[in-house]
């Protein structure tokens, strides 16, 4: 049944009553029954310690008693003891073990706590035993001179002198923080290696333990993330590329920090529910929440330099927190962490060429259609937790990026190339000119990535559909230029219709021309942005022209009656005044998204692309309707001549009027 808690002063009875309602300690009312162990603590059981202690493997921390027939005043039975076989209620699993003192390998049982054993690539465990002849030694050593003992590892593949307590961690990062910021020469990978070794082992304090260590837990956060952000720094780039396949890049600074935060949260009271951390390149935030006060737009976390409504926020949306509400949940602890991108930007990107120095501009513009993804944004994670752990929340945030393609994503780390990007679950939900607001379905690390170049084509298809525009294209423009040279030289009578054919052939022509020579325009930007307004005009100029065309079709067959006058100038104005207001406008409206990345066109990555597609689905619509109409008058008129010329047709010819 529901447990009841046992007041001071209480008696703890295990089986049945012996000394109240009438028993006592005879033969007939002594203890019986199947009682095979008994342990009491001091707290609570997390659920995983439940689970060891259901499987034959209590946890000994906190532990007040247990079952011990020698510690107990036992009464002879008047029956014999029956010795019984029990077996635990979950299958005990046998894990392989290895010693790398000894070399021998073993075999315990898995629910065990047991040191992790790190595998490694061959060439990573090369570079780590490299790792001592790395620049950064002088740092290691003075860090540790100063504390007078070993704090940072010279040797990445030897093990700690011994245990960190939480009491002198705070005053041995005190020492590093001094140590790297009065560092003048750029941080070296050996030293990188071992600060982030310390980090990992002050987040982990605490870690496993059944109840928070009290201790300095404030000051260790604030000099957490002082180092944090002295490593962060971009001259530190160059190091965080050469231990990236060691420690999985600065993504793992980020884990440790995030490791630590929930631990801070211990400090909080009622008179002090906020913890606010910010540095010059990273920054921690842990907030006890009233879920009762956050109100009908629900939580809103703004970065330093950030606005409620503008780049640089993350919110717990108003649905989010009555769910949370639902779970009868009336306070958690929100935190939130923020990371500077200047690191991120030149180490985290998705596999791809690496930069080289290319011999031509053609080299260097087929070289950057190649590479792939950057950070383009802080690095900005949110995490919610009650008393039992974590919560996954859904959220917004809004991120101020430099560049025009982004899409949203969180990390996927990888203990050998530092990980990847992953999209699952995020989306782009407003893209602006210089920021995007991003949904996620789960609270995580989040960033924007800037997908620069186009990646989803192979070198073979983009030299496969380039021979196709170029071969397509070339017969297009020669079949065009022939067309036009024979209006010209064929003495074509003066008319309405060959007037249309002219302009409408010139513009194509002219189109196709630069959208051959868009191809090396690439490589200069203002070059590339005259080349697509121009292309973007002609286009506009041949679909303004087919319009007008089929206008003067409408009024040669359609509205016949119409009063005959100089149309043309109308036409003029529709054919080449309407393109060029349009591409005007459009130019003005988008200077710096006018231009999709990567070739000379339209962005459809924005609105900018409407400023073509929109007028053409116009031309389209009305061409069609205008055919229609034509064809209708055109199959009536003749059905009213075929009367005139025989007003008694056969059968069959009454039936093929009928059919039309």
């Amino acid at each position: 049944g529901r447990g009841h808690p046992v007041p001071a002063g209480g008696i703890l009875v295990l089986g049945q009553d012996q000394d109240s309602l009438g028993g006592g300690f005879s033969a007939r009312d002594a203890f019986s029954g199947n009682l095979t162990d008994f342990h009491l603590w001091a707290r609570a059981l997390s659920p995983a310690q439940l689970r060891r202690a259901r499987a034959c493997a209590p946890p000994r921390g906190g532990l007040l008693f247990r079952w011990d027939l020698g510690a107990l005043d036992v009464t002879p039975s008047l029956l014999p003891p029956l010795l019984v076989r029990l077996l635990c209620p979950v299958p005990s699993e046998e894990c392989p073990t290895w010693n790398p003192g000894s070399r021998t390998e073993g075999s315990l049982l898995c629910l065990q706590p047991r040191p992790f054993l790190c595998c490694y690539r061959t060439e990573t465990y090369q570079r780590l035993q490299d790792a001592q002849s790395w620049p950064g030694q002088d740092v290691i050593s003075r860090v540790n001179t100063l504390a007078n003992t070993i704090v940072l590892l010279p040797d990445p593949l030897s093990e700690a002198a011994g245990d960190l307590s939480l009491a002198e961690a705070p005053s041995f990062l005190g020492i590093l923080e001094r140590v790297l910021a009065e560092e003048a020469a750029p941080l070296g990978p050996a030293a990188l290696l071992a600060v982030m070794h310390f980090l990992r082992r002050v987040a982990a304090l605490g870690a496993g333990e059944p109840e928070p260590l009290t201790g300095p837990w404030e000051q260790l956060g604030q000099r957490v993330v002082s180092v944090a952000s002295l490593v962060l720094e971009e001259q530190v780039a160059g190091a965080w590329l050469s231990v990236s396949e060691v420690v999985g890049g600065p993504m793992a600074l980020v884990a440790s920090v995030q490791r630590l935060a929930p631990l801070l949260s211990t400090t909080l009271t009622a008179e002090q529910p906020r913890m606010h951390i910010q540095r010059r390149r990273a920054g921690l935030e842990v907030q006890s929440l009233r879920l009762t006060e956050a109100g009908t737009e629900g939580y809103v976390f703004t970065m330093p330099g950030g606005r409620p409504e503008g780049p640089g926020y993350i919110r717990i949306p108003a649905g989010e927190v009555e769910r949370l509400l639902g779970k009868d949940l009336s306070g958690v602890t929100v935190i939130h962490s923020w990371f500077s991108s200047s690191v991120f930007q030149h180490t985290l990107r998705e596999p791809g060429l690496e930069p080289q120095a290319p011999d031509s501009s053609e080299e260097a513009s087929k070289l950057q259609r190649f590479l792939s993804t950057q950070v383009g944004s802080a690095i900005i994670s949110s995490e919610v937790w009650d008393e039992t752990g974590e919560v996954s929340t859904a959220v917004t945030f809004h991120l101020q990026h430099q560049a025009q393609e982004p899409f949203c994503s969180l990390p996927s780390p990888s203990p050998d190339t530092g990980g990847s990007w992953a999209t699952t679950g995020c989306s782009v939900a407003t893209l602006y000119q210089d920021s995007t607001a991003c949904f996620c379905n789960h609270s995580t690390n989040f960033a924007v990535l800037l997908q620069v170049y186009d990646v989803r084509r192979s070198p073979e298809e983009e030299s496969l559909l380039r021979t196709l525009s170029f071969v397509g294209c070339g017969v297009s423009f020669c079949a065009l230029a022939t067309t036009f040279l024979l209006f010209l030289a064929a003495g074509v009578p003066r008319s309405e219709r060959a007037t249309v054919h002219k302009n409408l052939t010139f513009s194509l022509a002219s189109a196709e021309g630069f959208l051959m020579a868009s191809e090396w325009a690439k490589a200069n930007k203002g070059a590339c942005v005259a080349v697509t307004a121009v292309m973007h005009l002609l286009f506009l100029v041949a679909f303004s022209w087919m319009l007008v065309e089929g206008l003067l079709l409408w009024s040669k067959v359609v509205a016949v009656r119409m009063r005959p006058g100089p149309r043309m100038r109308l036409y003029y104005a529709a054919g080449w005044g309407v393109p060029v207001a349009i591409v005007a406008v459009t130019v003005a409206m988008s200077p710096h998204n006018y231009v999709a990345p990567g070739h000379c066109w339209l962005n459809v990555h924005t609105d900018t692309i409407w400023a073509f597609v929109g007028p053409v689905l116009f031309v389209l619509t009305a061409n069609t309707c205008i055919l229609v109409r034509v064809v209708m008058v055109t199959v009536a008129s003749a059905r009213r001549r075929a009367r005139m010329l025989n007003p008694q047709p056969c059968l069959w010819q009454q039936i093929r009027i009928q059919i039309w």
